[in-house]
């Protein structure tokens, strides 16, 4: 299950009153930051302006590839561990707004994870340490440690136990 925060709302929609929940300016200079990054070609400027502006936790050599789109409004509920992999064009989301409330949660990818590409992260997960998610993986639950999940929406594939029988 998914760890996230409920804020109700009432009145119109979540989204159209976003900017009760989040400031207008946190969000432009966000989605400028982003939108320099994504096409970035070189890792380390692009781990440093997600660091410095976005307050994004990312580990030692950690990977974002071309295209990664983080959450414009909450970027700093997201942390990546060490020398982990976020494939081409995923999208990892700390916030979902809904009709009659909004939900914010952390999301937690681990050491040496493997998030291959088109994959979509929501809110409140967490993805253990040697994780491998396929690409085009809609990650709705927490994925535990050594375990490689895929589809959509996600199932696992294999557990690091299983995998380790095989290779005997």
């Amino acid at each position: 299950m998914r760890n996230t925060e409920r804020y109700p709302v009432t009145g119109s929609n979540a989204l159209w009153q976003i900017y009760k929940t989040v400031p207008f300016w946190k969000v432009v200079k966000n989605f400028i930051v982003i939108q320099l990054a994504r096409y970035m070609p070189f890792i380390p400027v692009k781990n440093w302006l997600y660091k410095t502006f976005l307050g994004v936790k990312i580990g030692d050599q950690t990977a974002f590839a071309l295209m990664v789109m983080l959450d414009i409004m909450f970027p700093e509920k997201i942390s990546v561990g060490k020398n982990s992999i976020i494939g081409y064009n995923t999208t990892i989301l700390a916030h979902e707004y809904l009709i009659d409330e909004y939900r914010l949660g952390d999301v937690i990818i681990g050491d040496r994870v493997m998030i291959g590409a088109n994959s979509t992260l929501l809110p409140g997960i967490t993805i253990g340490d040697g994780a491998i998610v396929s690409a085009g993986t809609l990650v709705h639950k927490s994925v535990p440690p050594g375990a490689f999940v895929g589809g959509n929406p996600m199932q696992l594939i294999y557990t690091k136990e299983e995998h380790a029988k095989q290779d005997i």
